[in-house]
């Protein structure tokens, strides 16, 4: 037994430099800013519970590897589709860092409460800005009519509320909810409300956001630009307005295989399209074709 013991503390003498030059590798946060920008708004945070609040959120960034590495390399295919749509819809840019702490900039990303998409849309939300959501079509997966609906969500909250942070806790608890809290506890800004922990994280997970896709060697990570996901091509794009009763069939008429059109095409839910209201559909063809 005492060979043993002398032996395992040997091995961990000798292990430890290894494991101390380890932990010393491992990326430290980076500091809280005394104030920072976010879509043209200056927010302070030389306040010691706003500093704790962000803290809090950097810590996160660093730590969450596998999520922090996959926005970073969706950002340039994501970025190119959402921000020209936020700039036509006279939106601040920033704004597409709030779609990125909601789906991790993952188009297919579900909610364990069903919310879908990139912009994460409930069902009963999509209703309201007129996204389609059914067992052949879901719109919420549309990411061009998803963000013009994100879109006007977010102009119907600044309206309402004249920050964007209060729109972003609104995007979080509803309108309707923030606007109720605002009321109850006599303030303007969502920041200087008590609100449930999600919340009240969620507004400073968005300053995060913003700093960690500015800077991320500061957060410990680096990704060439020859490693993020190029932005997808097409070759063409079918505008329909009649059933389609097999989209097996569709894809291959079209050159391309039924997985590479549905990839293309996450709002097609099914493998056929009744539309039976003769409603208008563009069907993207992607440059994939058949291997």
């Amino acid at each position: 037994m005492k060979n043993i013991v002398t032996a395992t503390i040997a091995l961990l003498l000798a292990l430890s430099p290894g494991l101390l030059r380890a932990q010393s590798l491992h990326p430290e946060a980076p500091a809280v800013p005394d104030k920072m920008v976010f879509a043209g708004e200056t927010i302070r945070l030389d306040r010691q519970d706003f500093r704790e609040r962000l803290d809090r959120e950097l810590i996160a960034f660093t730590n969450m590897h596998t999520n922090s590495i996959l926005m970073l390399k969706r950002s340039k295919r994501m970025f190119a589709l959402v921000v020209p749509v936020l700039k036509e819809q006279g939106l601040p840019e920033d704004l597409k860092y709030l779609m990125a702490i909601e789906s991790n900039l993952d188009p297919k990303a579900v909610s364990v409460t069903g919310a879908s998409g990139l912009w994460q849309f409930t069902k009963a939300t999509a209703g309201t800005y007129k996204l389609e959501v059914s067992a052949e079509v879901d719109e919420r997966f549309n990411i061009e009519k998803e963000t013009l609906a994100a879109c006007a969500f977010l102009k119907d909250a600044y309206k309402k509320f004249g920050d964007w942070m209060t729109v972003a806790a609104s995007y979080n608890a509803g309108q309707g909810g923030i606007a109720a809290r605002l009321a109850e506890q006599k303030q303007t800004s969502a920041l200087e409300l008590w609100l449930k922990e999600e919340t009240s994280r969620y507004m400073f997970r968005l300053m995060a956001c913003k700093l960690f896709f500015e800077d991320p060697s500061a957060f410990g990570f680096q990704v060439e630009p020859e490693e993020m996901y190029p932005p997808l091509r097409y070759k063409e794009t079918i505008t329909v307005t009649g059933p389609i009763p097999s989209l097996v069939d569709f894809a291959l008429e079209h050159g391309v295989t039924f997985a590479a059109l549905k990839e293309a095409n996450l709002w097609l839910r099914d493998s056929h399209l009744s539309n039976k209201a003769g409603k208008t559909y563009k069907i993207l063809i992607p440059e994939q074709g058949i291997r």
